[in-house]
């Protein structure tokens, strides 16, 4: 299928073919009729892209101090080679459009194929032929309204959005601050709400299609306090609507003076917003921002896993302002045929883009148009015809940050390795990766991969609750397999998978990379010859994730136990030499963001007697290393700090080993991968599953309270 494709790095935008979406169990796939370009938003984002290294810097501070913080701990060249990588990523332009229901998942109802649907969201809602949109952003177009007109929905529930945060009652004086698309339709949003609307903008012509759209009074900006204070007899207006876009402070300053006692100063679009105190401490104002489509923005349940919030505590979700949007179009309130200035096909997107920015003409609203009847469903796209074929070749399902960043670079480096295809969860993603690592297809089904006789291994870096499920079928289509951890969320997973590779004369192997340190095996071999059980405990100064992330839903994620203790639990099963047997673990009895399990204390036993502590803190300070490992037995000791220096202490003697940066074993783990394939030389699976069902347990325990044997 067709997309818009944006590379971050260069600025390069084009219209390229690649893997039509899944279809999946919480949504809807959509095939595009009319996609609306945000102009203002869209100008932004291309524009960051084309700025050089240092300009793209000034426009996120934030991520400059991550990678501050990143070359202190890799060094400035990996992690350069890191941010580089992150830049290349493909990006997918567009947010609201309008199309037609081709299939409709298993968790979705109200929706049949063949509805005509209107659609928002970045990421879900792009400029493609196909698209695959969560249902609570999705919304059936009434009758009357045209697919063109639908098309504006996501803008239209921006714009409502931020009417509803301004209150306006019948009758009131609302000034509305930029001319745009958002601005126009405000403007005609609050005159069907009974409102006497002030319109101001620098474009003369912006004000004269404001007029028809229903404003009382259009004054270029320059004008604005003279003729509020006029229209008002000085009392000032009600509220005032931002919807301008401009890094200037300018808009804010002046809602402040033209708005009442207080009054309402609701900011809807991109504006510098230095408050100026004088004007909003004298007049007690209100100072709202409009969080976009409104309740549900950026809520992955809601979003994402499709929880909708009780109707009568949140009257006005972002999917029912899409409805209640729609419905004004139907009923003649909304007039968006006036605001759409052009119009292209998604073959001569180029032009779109080209015209925005350079600014060749005015423009306003600008259409895409899509041909539902000649898109390419495919899922599947070659991208070198041919390929040799090497002794071990992989395909690669999923490839996020860690895949890419801390296991590609290894990988390719190999001999006798080839990367023959990869599945991602995007199209864009799933072929940009393909083309820069020379594989020769990009699918969005793993079934392919599976299905591919040339492909004899699999590395599997999906989210953790696909791992177990791939894995079985991987195994079953005769693969070896690297899954990164966890291997599983489940038990009964965990004894599937032990039950089918039991069968296979195959390898499989974990993401336990930290065995693989130069420091673990320093460390493994000064206690190699231990005659007495060793203690051991490892302090994770884990750092917060949000709870909202997917890593902490234990139904995707599995929570941070299973996700990344069991590493922990791995390396102390490597050091001693023996496998974990018993594990007991209690958890913080509260914390405010509801997740307890990352502030937590594992006791693990081991088959030669040895034990275990794991200390697992996510309410710690950055500032402290990460991970510190403490061991003792037989006379000796060793402290470990970050995977950058070991000391050993033996004898009354101290001796250290130190690496230039933090080495968490990612290049050796890569080659005994291939060594495994090549060789047979893997790692015991009963350390994988006893490591894996430690984790397991130990979540078990979290909520029994009970210490449980392995």
């Amino acid at each position: 299928m067709k997309q818009i494709v944006q590379n971050y790095r260069t600025g390069e935008l084009q219209v390229e073919e690649v893997p039509a979406p899944n279809l999946q169990s919480d949504g809807l796939l959509v095939a595009t009729e009319f996609s609306l370009i945000s102009a203002g938003t869209e100008k932004s984002t291309v524009t960051v892209a084309k700025k050089n290294l240092a300009g793209k810097a000034m426009e996120r501070p934030d991520l400059v101090k991550k990678v501050i913080t990143q070359v202190q701990k890799d060094g400035l060249a990996d992690t350069m080679k890191m941010v580089f990588g992150r830049l290349d990523k493909p990006g997918a332009l567009g947010y609201s459009c309008a199309g037609i229901v081709k299939a409709v998942g298993n968790n979705v109802t109200g929706f049949s194929i063949g509805d005509r649907v209107a659609c928002s969201g970045q990421n879900y809602a792009s400029h493609a032929e196909l698209n695959f949109i969560p249902k609570n952003l999705c919304v059936k177009i009434p009758d009357g309204v045209s697919s063109e007109a639908a098309a504006y929905v996501a803008l239209g529930s921006i714009a409502l959005q931020g009417v509803r945060q301004a209150e306006p009652k019948l009758g009131e004086f609302v000034a509305v601050i930029g001319l745009g698309l958002l601005g126009q339709l405000v403007v005609q949003m609050l005159k069907a709400n009974g409102c006497i609307v002030i319109a101001t903008d620098i474009d003369p012509k912006k004000l004269e299609l404001a007029k028809k759209l229903g404003a009382d009074q259009t004054i270029l900006a320059e004008e604005l306090e003279n003729v509020v204070t006029s229209v008002t007899q000085s009392h000032g207006v009600d509220s005032v609507i931002i919807t301008a876009s401009t890094k200037d402070n300018t808009p804010i300053e002046v809602a402040g003076e033209i708005c009442r006692k207080k009054g309402r100063v609701v900011i809807v679009g991109a504006v510098g917003m230095n408050v100026p105190r004088e004007s909003y401490y004298k007049k007690e104002l209100e100072l709202r921002l409009s969080t976009s489509y409104g309740p549900g923005r950026y809520d992955t349940q809601y979003e994402e896993q499709g929880q909708d919030y009780p109707y009568a505590y949140v009257r006005w979700t972002e999917q029912r302002n899409m409805i209640a949007f729609l419905n004004l179009i139907q009923q003649g309130k909304i007039d968006v045929k006036s605001l759409t200035s052009h119009s292209y096909a998604i073959e001569s997107a180029q032009q779109a883009y080209e015209l925005i920015m350079k600014n060749t003409e005015p423009y306003l609203g600008i259409l895409l148009s899509y041909n539902i009847n000649t898109y390419k469903d495919k899922h599947k796209i070659n991208i070198i015809a041919n390929q040799k074929t090497e002794l071990v070749n992989i395909g690669l399902i999923g490839a996020g940050n860690h895949i890419q960043d801390r296991l590609l670079p290894h990988l390719k480096k190999l001999n006798d390795i080839q990367i023959s295809a990869v599945c991602t969860g995007t199209g864009i993603n799933s072929k940009a990766l393909a083309k820069k690592i020379k594989a020769s297809y990009c699918t969005n089904d793993y079934k392919d991969i599976l299905k591919d006789k040339n492909i004899n291994a699999v590395l599997i870096g999906t989210r953790h609750n696909s791992h177990g499920q791939i894995t079985l079928e991987a195994l079953e289509a005769g693969k070896h397999i690297f899954v990164e951890k966890p291997l599983c969320l489940t038990e009964e997973e965990l004894e599937k998978i032990a039950a089918t590779y039991a069968d296979k004369s195959l390898q499989i192997m974990v993401g336990f990379n930290r065995r693989y340190s130069s420091h673990g095996k320093t460390a493994q071999t000064f206690f190699a010859d231990h005659k007495e059980p060793l203690v051991m405990a490892f302090r994770i100064n884990a750092g917060a994730i949000p709870e909202e992330h997917w890593i902490q839903d234990p139904e995707i994620g599995g929570g941070r136990i299973i996700g990344e203790a069991c590493h922990f639990i791995d390396y102390m099963q490597f050091i001693c030499g023996a496998k974990p047997v018993s594990v007991y673990a209690k958890r913080i009895s509260h914390h405010s963001s509801g997740i307890t399990d990352d502030q937590s204390i594992l006791s693990l036993s081991f088959a030669d007697g040895s034990i275990g502590t794991i200390i697992y803190a996510a309410g710690g300070d950055k500032a402290l290393a990460k991970e510190h490992f403490e061991v003792f037995g037989d006379g000796k000791s060793l402290v470990m700090e970050d995977f950058t220096i070991s000391e050993f202490y033996e004898r009354g003697k101290k001796t250290s080993f130190k690496t230039r940066k933090c080495d968490k074993g990612f290049k050796d783990e890569m080659l005994q991968f291939k060594n495994i394939i090549l060789n047979g030389d893997s790692i015991p699976f009963d350390e994988i599953y006893a490591t894996t069902k430690a984790s397991l347990l130990a979540v078990k325990s979290f909520q029994t309270g009970k210490s449980y044997n392995i």
